[in-house]
C-alpha cells in the first residue's frame, strides 16, 4: 500500500481511530493486523518471508540471551546468516548468476548459472537490517530479548516504517509499544502536519521531477551535456524529496499514535563536507553501518591505512545494499574514496583556506564548500541513477565536454529562447510551465532548509502570527490538491 494512494487515505484514519478506541492491551494486535494488511497490499504471499524472519530472530534473541561463552557467537552468526539468506537469494542471486556466467564466457568455460527472475519483496533490505539490529543489540547485552512474539513481530512490521524505514533500533521502538499512549491533540496535529509536508515533497516535487529525469536517463545518447546536467540536478532533488517525503509521512503517521521514529534527513544539501553529508542523509542507515560494520572493523581507532580500508569496505557494502548492480558498487566506492580523501587531507584543506584567505571569511567558505560538495554529490547520483556504468560514463563525459555551452543554455532558459522547444530539450518532453515550476519548487526546498535550522519544516512558523502559519499550511494542502502528480507512483527506495 502506497502512502500516496486512495487505499491509504482510507486505511490511515481507520487504523488510527481503532488504535485510540481500543484498550491498550489490544492495541499491539490491532497494529500488527493493520501492518499485515498494509504489507499484503503489495504481494500477499511475501508476508510468509517476513513471518519466517520474525520467528528466526525472535528465537535467536532468546537463545543468545541465555547462552554463554562461544555459543553466543555461534548463535549470532547462525542468526545473521539465516536472516540474510532471503536477502541474498531474492536480491543478489541474479546479480551473481549473470556475472559468473559472463566471467565463465570470458574465460571460455562451459559454465552457466540460470537467473531466478523473481520479484524482490518490497522493503526487504530495511526490515532485514532492523531485525539484525535487534539480534546484535541482544548479543551485546544492550537490550533484553523480547519475550512477547507479537510485540517483536510488530517491531519488525510496524507499518509506517515497514518498507522504507527509518531503520529503527530495538531500544527506541520496542519500549514504545508497551507504553500506553494517551490521545493528545497536539501530537496528532504535529503528526498530520508532518504527513502533509511529506506528501507535498512526494507528489508535488519528486513526482513532478520524475518525468524529466526518466526521459533523460532512458536515452542518454540523445541529449547534450547541459540537458543531462539539468536532469542530474533534478534527480538529486527527486531522490531527496521522494525519500525524505516518505520518512516524514512515516514519522507523522507514527506520531499521530504517540510513537516517535528517528529523524532520517537533516538538510543534507547544506552540508560542507562529505562526512557531514552522510551524517545528514538517510541517518538511520548511515548510523546502522557505523555501529554494526565500521566500528566493529576498528573504525578510526586504528592506523590511517586500516581506517581507510574500513571506510571503503563499509561503503562498498552500502553500495551493494542499495542494489545488485555495478553502478551501485561504483557509487559506494566513490563515496568511500571521498570520505577517505576528506579524512586524510583535512589538514591540507585548512592550510589552503588560510593561503587563499577563506579562513577569515567563514560564510563565503561555507557557501563555497557547500556548492563544491553538491556538485560532487550530483556526480555520484549519476552512478546511482544510470542503468549501466557505460551510461554513467557517457553522461559525465557529455557534461564535462559540453560545460562550455552551459552559459548559453542558461541564457536560453532565462529569455525563453526557441531553443528550449528543440529536440534536445523540449524540455525533456515536458512543458515549459512544468520546467519553471520545478525550478521554483527546488528553490523553495533549499530556502526552507536554509531557514529552518534544526526545526521541522512544519515548525518554522510556530510562534509567529496565526495568519502566516495557516497560510503556509493552506499552501501545502492546495499544492497537493492542484499541483500534485498522482497515479500511485512508488517511492524510489521501495526497490531497495
Amino acid at each position: 500500500m502506497l502512502f500516496n494512494s486512495l487505499q491509504f487515505l482510507v486505511f490511515f484514519p481507520v487504523s488510527t481511530g481503532l488504535f485510540y478506541l481500543l484498550p491498550h492491551r489490544f492495541r499491539w494486535s490491532m497494529l500488527l493486523a493493520a501492518s499485515c494488511i498494509f504489507y499484503m497490499a503489495f504481494i500477499p504471499a511475501y508476508i510468509l518471508i517476513l513471518a519466517v524472519l520474525i520467528v528466526i530472530d525472535y528465537s535467536a534473541g532468546l537463545l543468545i540471551e541465555r547462552a554463554r561463552g562461544r555459543w553466543r557467537s555461534y548463535l549470532l552468526v547462525t542468526s545473521v546468516l539465516a536472516t540474510c539468506t532471503a536477502l541474498l537469494l531474492f536480491k543478489y542471486f541474479d546479480f551473481y548468476a549473470v556475472n559468473i556466467t559472463a566471467l565463465a564466457g570470458f574465460l571460455h568455460w562451459n559454465y552457466h548459472v540460470d537467473v531466478l527472475n523473481i520479484v524482490l519483496p518490497i522493503g526487504l533490505s530495511f526490515h532485514t537490517f532492523q531485525s539484525l539490529a535487534y539480534v546484535i543489540e541482544v548479543y551485546r547485552g544492550n537490550f533484553k530479548a523480547e519475550r512477547h512474539i507479537g510485540i517483536y513481530a510488530l517491531y519488525v512490521m510496524f507499518y509506517p516504517q515497514l518498507v522504507a524505514g527509518p531503520i529503527e533500533r530495538p531500544g527506541n521502538l520496542l519500549p514504545q509499544f508497551r507504553k500506553e499512549c494517551v490521545f493528545e491533540s497536539q501530537g496528532v496535529i504535529d503528526g498530520l502536519k508532518l504527513m502533509v509536508w511529506g506528501l507535498f515533497q512526494k507528489v508535488v516535487i519528486a513526482d513532478r521531477l520524475a518525468p524529466f529525469v526518466n526521459t533523460a536517463f532512458a536515452d542518454t545518447g540523445r541529449y547534450g551535456g547541459p540537458t543531462l546536467l539539468v536532469a542530474t540536478v533534478f534527480f538529486s532533488f527527486q531522490i531527496y524529496c521522494d525519500f525524505s517525503g516518505y520518512s516524514d509521512i512515516a514519522r507523522g503517521a507514527a506520531r499521530t499514535m504517540g510513537f516517535h521514529l528517528m529523524r532520517n534527513f537533516d538538510r543534507p544539501y547544506l552540508a560542507t563536507s562529505i562526512s557531514e553529508f552522510w551524517s545528514r542523509w538517510h541517518i538511520s542507515l548511515t548510523s546502522w553501518f557505523r555501529d554494526y560494520i565500521y566500528i566493529p572493523l576498528g573504525g578510526n581507532r586504528v592506523t590511517t591505512l586500516l581506517m581507510c580500508a574500513n571506510l571503503m569496505i563499509t561503503f562498498l557494502i552500502c553500495g551493494l545494499w542499495h542494489g545488485a548492480r555495478w553502478t551501485f558498487v561504483a557509487w559506494g566506492a566513490l563515496n568511500g574514496a571521498l570520505l577517505i580523501a576528506g579524512a586524510v587531507t583535512r589538514g591540507w584543506q585548512e592550510k589552503l583556506a588560510h593561503t587563499i584567505g577563506l579562513a577569515g571569511l567563514p560564510g563565503v567558505r561555507r557557501l563555497a564548500n557547500t556548492m563544491i560538495l553538491f556538485s560532487i554529490i550530483c556526480a555520484g547520483w549519476i552512478l546511482f541513477r544510470a542503468d549501466t556504468l557505460h551510461d554513467a560514463g557517457l553522461i559525465l563525459k557529455k557534461i564535462i565536454v559540453d560545460a562550455v555551452d552551459i552559459p548559453s543554455i542558461v541564457y536560453g532558459f532565462l529569455v525563453s529562447s526557441p531553443r528550449l522547444s528543440g529536440p534536445d530539450f523540449a524540455p525533456l518532453g515536458q512543458s515549459l510551465k512544468d520546467f519553471y515550476l520545478s525550478l521554483a519548487l527546488l528553490v523553495l526546498v533549499m530556502l526552507l532548509d536554509a531557514f529552518r535550522g534544526r526545526k521541522e519544516v512544519t515548525d518554522i512558523f510556530n510562534g509567529r502570527s496565526p495568519v502566516l502559519r495557516w497560510l503556509f499550511y493552506y499552501f501545502l494542502v492546495l499544492g497537493i490538491m492542484f499541483l500534485g502528480k498522482f497515479g500511485n507512483r512508488q517511492f524510489i527506495y521501495f526497490q531497495f
